[in-house]
């Protein structure tokens, strides 16, 4: 219910409730109808699904079955079931009887809004119109819809415009949350990370392009309205009460991955996704904490890769020498260092766009430089274009890495090992970057970021900060590259460029910092798995991916600045004068002002 506060008035001295404001809503509906109007077309919706949508299997997901949702009409099920739990949740306006809303699922929307409604219901219609749209174009034309997909369309249509009739309050705080047990909110806990587990098994496993995006489209606004609607600051609040038992979960819940998959393909595209997100969190300790633009930082990924594959006994090393895994570690990682400061100490000195400059400069040396190394054009190391293939399987302690092992009733397969092999550094680079962003250096390494002059007035050796920010991130680029020679078995020049259409390049690393939020640990995590995810499943726009991808950053950029999980600094510095909590994972349920922060 609305709650009701007592106010004075100020002519009479009488007391009186204070009615709380409410949003003019977009289209003039009485409430209540415009309530029964959403319900009503998101069950329409959803009962839609149950019919086919077109005649021929020639789309994929069989959508000619009656009774039976599949392929793109189990996302719009979704989705309308959704939009009709949130209807359901939510009480009338001003806290009316008329339209309460259900005990039972007030949980789902505890800020009492009807913003998450009007994002699902938004989400269900993009993904309903993408399906239907999706098979018009493959088709070839509107002729080829069944009644039930015209039938789906327009109830999520109605479902999105009653929506709007909706009244809109303005935010206000989340009401106290009802105290649970402790073991109920690790229960809780537990539950979020199994659904995140399912999602996201889900969303890897997608077996065609249009499914992917639909999917992409609704977990989308289904986030928005977790967060706009205040459940998702509940889940925070409740993950940094029991911050340990939180870390567990997510530890568990990433070995618990490779055993849902059957085959290595899956595993395969999660291995390579936390070699970049390890790399483009390294990227974050010079972009994000230190405020350097670095566009070559891939080259040092490349010394890594190309370190390991000399000293791990690959038959077209020219050093023949093999050394253990850990010692191939540690001499990857001691390279890249060494070349970060080589790279850093003469250029450092420079500041924004001449250091850019710089930095791509030397990406692309990198790249001619290990062309050249063929024994023709310069000496012979790294067998020039031609790269270093055959580079053997990791055998630790007498585990052997490309092969399969069974762990009772369970196999793990060579991609697997790899996997959680990469899990282990990515947890390690987690624990420096967090480590270091909340040391005295950490600070220091804002402080040149927001205004190095102002740092060096107040005793920071800017220089010496910045060249260790630029080490440690080479380090830890290096630190990824070793393994990423093992996974891939041969490393090559081409790999390693500034801008490309598969990632790992300079572009989608710095790319995958900004849209994902600056100076987090979750952001660059987040925005590395979308930006390889993306080309990896949406085969079918390979001629266009740089197109989209572009149009969607300008679109994020245009619509949330700070990234997609920002830091709480560069939040309040891109909405100083806003108090409406956005709609992301970045909220916490009310956005301050500076002041007020």
């Amino acid at each position: 219910m609305t709650p009701h506060h007592h106010r004075i008035d100020a002519g009479t001295g009488t007391g009186h409730r204070a009615v709380p404001r409410l949003g003019l809503p977009l289209i003039p509906l009485p409430a209540t109808t415009a309530k029964i109007l959403t319900a009503g077309g998101a069950l329409l919706t959803l009962l839609s699904t149950f019919l086919p949508w077109t005649w021929t299997r020639a789309f994929p997901g069989n959508l000619t079955v009656t009774g039976y949702p599949g392929g793109l009409q189990i996302l719009t099920l979704t989705g309308a079931a959704l939009t009709l739990a949130h209807v359901l949740a939510t009480t009338g306006p001003t806290g009316s009887t008329r339209f309460p809303g259900l005990p039972g699922l007030r949980w789902l929307n505890p800020s009492g809004r009807h913003t998450a409604t009007l994002l699902l219901a938004a989400g269900t219609l993009a993904t309903t119109w993408y399906t239907l749209i999706a098979i018009a174009a493959r088709l070839g034309g509107l002729v080829n819809l069944e009644p039930g997909g015209y039938l789906a369309g327009a109830a999520a249509l109605t479902t999105l415009t009653s929506a709007l009739a909706l009244p809109h309050t303005p935010a206000r705080p989340l009401p106290p949350a009802r105290a649970l047990p402790a073991w109920a909110e690790i229960a809780v806990i537990a539950a979020v990370f199994g659904l995140a587990l399912r999602v996201l098994t889900y969303g890897i496993g997608t077996a065609y392009g249009e499914l992917f995006t639909g999917f992409l489209l609704l977990t989308g606004f289904t986030t928005a309205a977790l967060f706009a609607g205040g459940l998702g600051a509940r889940l925070t609040t409740l993950t940094h009460r029991h911050h340990r038992v939180t870390l567990t979960a997510a530890l568990v819940t990433a070995v618990l991955f490779p055993l849902t998959q059957d085959t290595d393909e899956y595993t395969l595209i999660i291995v390579n996704i936390l070699i970049f997100a390890t790399v483009a969190l390294g990227l974050n300790v010079v972009v994000g904490l230190a405020g350097l633009l670095d566009l070559g930082y891939v080259a040092f990924l490349g010394v890594g890769a190309y370190t390991a594959a000399l000293v791990s006994g690959s038959t077209a090393s020219t050093l023949h020498i093999h050394f253990p895994f850990w010692a191939a570690v540690l001499t990857g990682a001691a390279a890249s260092l060494v070349f970060g400061v080589v790279i850093g100490a003469p250029t450092l000195r420079l500041r924004g766009d001449y250091l850019a400059i710089v930095t791509l400069g030397f990406g692309e040396i990198f790249r001619i430089t290990v062309g050249n190394l063929n024994g023709e054009s310069g000496p012979s190391l790294t067998n020039g274009p031609n790269g270093i293939p055959n580079i053997p399987d990791l055998v630790i302690l007498g585990y052997d890495f490309g092969a399969k092992h069974s762990l009772g009733s369970l196999t793990l397969t060579p991609f697997a090992n790899y996997y959680l092999l990469m899990l282990f550094f990515t947890a390690l680079v987690v624990l420096v970057f967090s480590r270091a962003g909340n040391s005295r250096i950490g600070r220091a390494w804002v402080a040149i970021r927001e205004d190095e002059t102002a740092a060096t007035a107040m005793g920071i050796n800017g220089f010496r900060l910045k060249l260790i920010a630029f080490a440690l991130g080479a380090t830890l680029a290096g630190l990824a590259g070793t393994v990423q020679a093992h996974v891939a078995y041969t490393v090559v020049p081409e790999q390693y460029v500034f801008a490309g259409p598969v990632p790992p390049n300079s572009a989608f690393l710095l790319a995958a910092v900004i849209l994902g939020g600056m100076g987090t640990i979750t952001g660059p995590l987040l925005g590395a798995a979308l930006l390889y995810l993306i080309p990896a499943k949406l085969q079918f726009l390979q001629d266009y991916q740089l197109l989209a991808f572009g149009l969607a950053l300008i679109l994020l950029m245009r619509f949330r600045p700070e990234g997609i999980i920002p830091n709480r600094r560069r939040q309040l510095e891109f909405h100083e004068a806003s108090t409406d909590p956005g709609p992301g994972p970045g909220a916490d349920g009310i956005r301050l002002t500076k002041a007020e922060a």
